[in-house]
């Protein structure tokens, strides 16, 4: 072997990243090389259990045969088309996702920003066109502490420093109220309906630490908002296709959003791949030309998607999700009785956190999960002090159970 590939160690890509790369990450030192399942190995061969699933993009597990036969199959046959002609496989992709979410129509798109833009700019016309409030008076009311993306637009009403800091001026607009205040909401659309156009929400605020609303906050919410012709719109990129319990968190309280926004686990992390969905009343505003994208809908995508989504019908995934999940906490439970460094487990699903016994600028959170990382478990930080806590839904009970105890043992065995 010669000398160059024998360099080619983690710290070798880890070096070359840094080198040519921008750098707007902070990742755990690990090199990823190959993934199946539940379980990822980094380049000198050592094996980890996934617990972040790419931010609960891979909930069919790593490279899932189904999900990468259709990749494989389509690449070979027609990769893109762009929108100017029809495509073979568009129609039926359409056809399934909104059949099984319940709406007339999807738009389809690629990241999950590009989705909540697309949510955005499709109730910000429809408040125009329908309810009638006034040109460029619409405001779209969000939840502090959100987490929908990096563009410009959304950046604009995030309270993250780190989001929006040095990248104004801002998009205007937004009514930003506390996550989980019903009472907040209701203020505002009792004082300003006639201007509002839409309540944007994530069922879980997850980048902000896993924080799960009350009971009920949910379905107050959707109620409040069609009281007041508001749009009830439902960033479900992170917590839909099965990864709470239900295939759409909504679902645990019965919610139907009037616009749905889907992304990540939408293709099982195979391609990028997103959606807009909602009914007739809505989507109807959008006319050609209006709003689209070169690669929203092609082949490629749709194939993944039908057979992702297929993959969590057969596989029982948001069942699976609901057991595991309820099990994990409990057993997280039984440990925080045995150690003051975690605090608090909370999660729906098998969407879950751990809360750091430390202050967010600490680096405890990061220095665990370097522990973890040694003892072949991959996880997060996220605000500093929480660590999410997303396995891919493929995983067993014995499984679950065999990495509770890596975070026992890592717990336990820990010195700040």
């Amino acid at each position: 072997m010669s000398t160059v590939e024998t360099a080619k160690n983690s710290q070798y890509f880890i070096d070359l990243e840094d080198k040519h790369g921008a750098h707007n990450y902070h990742p755990l030192p690990v090199v990823l090389d190959r993934g199946e399942g539940i379980f990822v190995w980094d380049v000198e061969g050592k094996k980890y259990y996934d617990f972040l699933s790419a931010y609960s993009a891979v909930n069919q597990g790593h490279s899932h045969p189904k999900i990468v036969e259709a990749l494989v199959n389509q690449a070979k046959k027609l990769a893109l088309t762009s929108r100017a002609f029809y495509n073979s496989n568009l129609g039926e992709y359409e056809k399934k996702i909104k059949n099984l979410f319940g709406f007339d129509k999807v738009l389809p798109m690629n990241s999950g920003a590009e989705a909540v833009e697309t949510a955005v700019k499709l109730a910000r016309k429809w408040s125009y066109e329908v309810k009638g409030i006034a040109e460029n008076a619409a405001k779209i009311i969000v939840c502090e502490n959100n987490f929908h993306g990096r563009t410009t637009t959304i950046v604009s009403f995030s309270n993250d420093p780190d989001a929006n800091q040095n990248y104004g001026p801002f998009t205007p607009g937004f009514i930003k109220i506390p996550y989980n205040d019903i009472a907040a909401l209701e203020k505002v659309l009792t004082n300003e309906a006639q201007d509002i156009a839409a309540f944007l929400v994530e069922p879980i605020q997850g980048e902000a630490g896993v924080y799960v609303p009350d009971e009920g906050f949910l379905k107050q919410a959707s109620d409040l908002c069609k009281k007041h012709n508001v749009l009830f719109i439902a960033d479900e990129v992170q917590t839909g296709i099965a990864r709470t319990g239900k295939l759409i968190a909504c679902h645990h309280e019965n919610v139907q959003p009037d616009i749905l926004i889907l992304g990540k686990a939408l293709s099982g992390g195979m391609y990028p791949v997103s959606a807009v969905l909602a009914n007739d009343s809505v989507m109807n505003v959008i006319k050609p030309g209006q709003h689209g994208s070169t690669f929203g809908g092609n082949p490629i995508a749709c194939a993944v998607a039908v057979a992702a989504l297929d993959v969590v019908a057969d596989e029982k995934l948001s069942e699976k999700a609901e057991q595991l999940g309820k099990l994990f906490r409990s057993e997280i439970e039984k440990l925080i009785e045995k150690s003051d460094l975690i605090t608090k487990v909370r999660g729906k699903g098998l969407l879950n956190a751990i809360l750091i016994n430390d202050t967010p600028d600490s680096s405890t959170a990061w220095n665990l999960c370097l522990k973890l990382k040694e003892n072949g478990l991959l996880a997060k930080p996220t605000h500093g002090n929480i660590i999410r806590l997303a396995p891919p839904l493929v995983i067993t009970e014995e499984q679950l159970l065999d990495c509770v105890k890596i975070i026992e043992k890592t717990i336990l065995d820990f010195k700040k």
